[in-house]
């Protein structure tokens, strides 16, 4: 598991490539506005300021106001007391437009508050802008105050139009710098924010992945241990009856033969059960929600071979019993088998499937009308996963092409051992 952070002294990471690119990108942007801007004030005459300067020099100053934003977020400090100077600077050499400068600004602050890596000294620079800010409107304001009087001919208010303009510029500029001030909080604690959800993202993934190991281990060793039982118990009993058939095998063949039935039976029972653990070890997450399937699920399986478009008719001869789990098991997957195989690999539209309880054993026929490729078997086990099946309870497999047309799957599988284990 990874240390947790100390988030109230956590620091924001450097800016990407990328973010570096966009940065110059936007300075691009804001100086081609600045220029426009600057342009087109000149143009109209709008000046915030009598008598400014020519044209020329404007330029050189929102030029030298933009590029520092190339890399704001890499020196966020730098730029923005860099953009301050300059912007006080612009404003006593009495630059036309006021506009895109106060954006400029705006953006150096916001980003000391987004990006600045020591909090601190983020917070009291900020305000160490503000208030230098507000010293410089106030110096401008009582001059403003102390020179001639603008002539206001407009006024139709009921304040004094110089306070309302005193009133007007103050309130404008504590909008301005609080909200640049606050957006700047909100960038960063969202940055912050977002660490934290990563961090736990990532703590979680490493828990579900410890958790899942650790179920798997426990699993294993549950499994171990069923292996030990099954295996030790059962082979020991072989053991002791073979050796015990060895010994009688000349002198009494009728015990002999008793104990080797044992030790079939006993072999037979042991497979059946590892087959069981096996097949824990391969099912999936939806058949380990239900238990094996037998031969009472053999009508849902021919459903589904209906919905595929086949015309399947089942039909059940002799007296039918429950037979053991696993010839019902093996039953099922052999129908299931040659369903596959047929609508896989044969032109068929009717599939015949039987079933016959003999006295010792239950036999399975499937055929089909098909004219397809006969001689194929599907991907995986195929043929060869039904006589393995088979094998293991003593079964027989026949299969191959019907004389006339189609196919024919036929298997045997005995009860009686099975039933006596």
């Amino acid at each position: 598991m990874q240390e947790e952070p100390v988030w109230d002294e956590w620091r924001r990471p450097g800016p990407t490539p990328g973010q570096r690119q966009r940065d110059i990108g936007i300075a691009v942007i804001v100086l081609l506005c600045a220029i426009e801007v600057t342009v087109l004030v000149n143009s109209m005459g709008a000046f915030t300021y009598r008598n400014p300067p020519s044209l020329l020099v404007q330029l050189l100053w929102v030029i030298a106001l933009a590029l520092p934003l190339v890399v704001r977020r890499r020196y966020p400090m730098t730029v923005m007391l860099a953009v301050s100077v300059l912007f006080i600077a612009a404003q006593s050499n009495r630059v036309g437009d006021n506009l895109v400068p106060s954006a400029i600004l705006f953006c150096a602050i916001f980003t000391v508050g987004a990006w600045g890596q020591d909090r601190l000294r983020a917070r009291w620079s900020r305000i160490g802008v503000i208030v230098a800010m507000f010293l410089w409107l106030g110096f401008n304001l009582v001059r403003a105050l102390l020179g001639p009087k603008g002539d206001f001919e407009d006024a139709a208010g009921p304040m004094d139009p110089v306070l309302a303009s005193v009133v007007y510029g103050l309130e404008f500029n504590v909008f301005f710098f609080l909200f640049a001030y606050v957006v700047g909080e909100m960038a960063w604690s969202g940055a912050r924010r977002r660490a934290q959800l990563e961090f736990q993202a990532e703590e979680l993934r490493l828990s579900q992945e410890q958790n899942t190991r650790g179920a798997i281990a426990a699993e294993r060793m549950r499994i171990a241990r069923d292996l030990h039982d099954v295996v030790a118990h059962h082979v020991s009993v072989m053991g002791i009856q073979a050796g015990a058939a060895r010994r009688v095998l000349d002198s009494d063949p009728a015990l002999a033969r008793d104990a080797l039935q044992t030790v079939e039976q006993t072999a037979r029972t042991a497979i059946s059960e590892l087959r069981g653990l096996l097949g824990v070890l391969r099912a999936d997450a939806d058949t380990d929600l239900k238990s094996a399937p037998g031969l009472d699920d053999l009508p849902e399986l021919l459903d589904n071979a209906r919905a595929a478009g086949l015309e399947v008719s089942h039909n059940v001869y002799g007296d039918a019993r429950e037979v053991p789990s696993g010839v019902a098991l093996s039953a099922y997957r052999v129908v299931q088998e040659a369903l596959t195989n047929v609508v896989k690999h044969a032109d068929a539209r009717h599939v015949d499937v039987r079933m016959r309880f003999l006295e010792s054993a239950l036999e399975l026929e499937i055929t089909d009308d098909g004219r397809g490729r006969a001689t194929s078997t599907s991907p995986g086990f195929g043929l060869v996963g039904m006589r393995e099946r088979l094998a293991v309870h003593g079964g027989s497999l026949e299969a191959g092409p019907r004389r006339e047309t189609g196919y024919l799957v036929r298997a045997s599988l005995p009860t009686a051992l099975e039933e006596k284990a």
